[in-house]
């Protein structure tokens, strides 16, 4: 790769990308020893300190590691589905607090992705998958239960739906979508529901995952979905109401 010199700032992102490049492809696989700082300051032809800070945006991406001793140096790391979630949902709720991204398009697009997963975890759920899920309604439906406590139960419930799937490619796509989109749509809509009619949701979706009935799990997940429309609609319709002030 060639490299254009402009700024430090700037030969080191395009000493990283070269790398991640690499990496991406397989010409670097995972625990290879890249060169030292030294080779790779007359490879690329800059500064140590402009490798280091490419080094250390990699490492920001979980993408190398780094060892001392006399048998360190900087390593391709196996970056794995777990780690990259925070990043996902990170990007996510940026995305979606930064472009004005409307309720409904939101609402539709993270139910599209979750009705994916109804049928795989219809067939794939463990125990562990049904005990979770019925444990956050059971907590769902304690009398005073703060509107937080109950907007991280709803997360938790989501993900332990996702998560039944049994694919962890799914479950890092819909990381956003659940962890990002669902709190940002509770933030909307924790005013004016029914948490009775949540939970009585839940509980089909439930019932219906534990019977191995992924098309009743995507019909109950899509009633979901219009009682959340609904509840937007009906908070912005009041929010519309409101004096403006002078």
């Amino acid at each position: 790769m060639k490299l254009t010199p402009r700024s430090t700032a700037d030969l080191s992102a395009q000493i990283a990308e070269a790398i991640r490049d690499a990496i991406i492809t397989g010409a670097l696989i995972v625990d290879q020893r890249l060169p030292s700082e030294a080779e790779m300051a007359e490879q690329f032809q800059v500064s140590r300190p402009t490798v280091r800070e490419a080094l250390k945006r990699l490492a920001a991406q979980s993408l190398i590691r780094t060892q001392r001793g006399a048998t360190g140096g900087a390593f391709v790391n196996r970056l794995s589905f777990e780690e990259a979630y925070a990043q996902q949902i990170t990007t996510s709720t940026l995305l979606l607090s930064m472009n004005a991204v409307s309720f409904d398009t939101a609402c539709e697009a993270r139910y599209a992705l979750e009705r994916a997963c109804a049928p795989l975890a219809a067939t794939r759920r463990t125990a562990d998958h049904l005990a979770t899920m019925r444990a956050e309604i059971f907590r769902q439906g304690q009398p005073g239960l703060s509107d937080e406590a109950f907007c991280a139960s709803d997360v938790t419930f989501h993900r332990a739906l996702v998560d039944a799937a049994g694919n962890p490619v799914l479950s890092y796509q819909l990381a956003g979508a659940v962890e990002a989109m669902q709190p940002l749509m509770n933030m909307i809509t924790f005013s004016a529901r029914d948490r009775a009619v949540i939970t009585v949701l839940h509980s089909q979706i439930v019932e219906a995952i534990e019977a191995g009935d992924g098309d009743a799990a995507t019909t109950h997940l899509s009633a979901l979905e219009a009682e959340s429309c609904k509840l937007a609609a009906l908070v912005f319709a009041a929010r519309a109401q409101r004096p403006t002030s002078s």
